[in-house]
């Protein structure tokens, strides 16, 4: 009896390391792209809200997490449209417009929600999980990590594809050289406001599906400020991983156990309090950015803007 429930308790461990650490690697990934363009994106908390709030509500009037999904990206690519068009087009600056789109995005979808569903129940279930054959037989770790949602393999494999494609492609080139040197893009016959505007855009597409996994799939509801600082923990994730999609997927999953340690603490027995619980995940960031933040490395042209020959 004791190994059958150590073997259930360390699974639903590392499922619950698994929900927590999915939006941000998608979350990241977003701003990962944006970054090697030269593009910083602080209003990541609000874009995330926003796709939240959209995939939930998909999800609830359509019964359908796909759609809920795709309601998301879209939210979060409409959220990114004041970067687009006052950052990359305008060349208005990236922090004071990035902390004023987390604004709107907190203040926005607290209204809404508190507008029409706050007086109501509001969860969305549970979409059903696809077992691989064979992996998800393997003890303990089978049936945490081989039988996921569908939504959870479809995500990891456009990261996977999005990191594919920043290295080893023409257009990841010229993503890179946007944010490494804008002028050597410019003057070999590429468009940095093209290539900006693609990575906002899928900058959005992202975020947008990260904050709508968190509420389609990781909590199965939306609540204001659900994102509880999530995206400002995938910024730091992202300049800590210097471009590279494997480190974001493992700082991720860092955080994701972070998160997840506390209540097993509790229900092993320790004592913790709830405040302690809260606060881990954040301390665990913040060691990790002083441990590593020297050896972080961010595009020498993020966060400034671009004029066609100007010196």
């Amino acid at each position: 009896m004791t190994d059958l429930v150590s073997a259930t308790f360390v699974t639903v461990f590392l499922v619950t390391v698994l929900a927590q650490a999915m939006p941000l690697i998608l979350a990241a990934t977003g701003e990962t792209i944006g970054e090697q363009a030269g593009v910083l994106n602080l209003g990541i908390e609000g874009v995330m809200l926003i796709g939240a709030y959209s995939g939930f509500v998909a999800t609830l009037v359509t019964g359908n997490f796909w759609l809920g999904m795709l309601a998301g990206a879209v939210g979060g690519v409409v959220a990114n449209l004041a970067m687009l068009i006052l950052n990359v087009w305008l060349g208005l600056n990236q922090i004071v417009i990035g902390l004023a789109v987390t604004l709107v995005g907190e203040g926005l979808t607290s209204v809404l929600y508190l507008q029409n569903y706050a007086k109501t129940t509001t969860g969305l279930g549970k979409p059903p999980a696809l077992a691989i054959p064979g992996l998800s037989e393997i003890p303990v770790i089978g049936p945490a990590v081989f039988r996921q949602s569908e939504i959870f393999w479809i995500m990891l494999l456009l990261v996977i594809a999005m990191g594919f494609l920043l290295t080893r492609t023409n257009w990841g080139l010229s993503t890179r050289a946007a944010g490494q040197k804008p002028s050597s893009l410019d003057a070999a016959g590429g468009s940095v406001m093209k290539t900006r505007s693609q990575a906002v855009i899928l900058n959005g597409v992202f975020v947008g599906l990260g904050g709508a996994y968190l509420a389609i799939l990781t909590t199965s509801t939306f609540t204001p400020m659900i994102t509880n600082g999530l995206g400002f923990i995938a910024i730091v994730i992202t300049m800590l991983s210097r471009g590279r999609m494997s480190l974001v997927i493992i700082t991720s999953l860092i955080y994701g156990l972070a998160v997840a340690i506390g209540p097993a603490l509790q229900v092993i027995g320790f004592n913790v309090p709830a405040d302690f619980i809260k606060m881990l995940p954040f301390v665990v960031v913040m060691i990790t950015l002083i441990v590593f933040a020297r050896s972080s490395v961010v595009p020498p042209a993020l966060g400034a803007a671009y004029t066609r020959g100007a010196r």
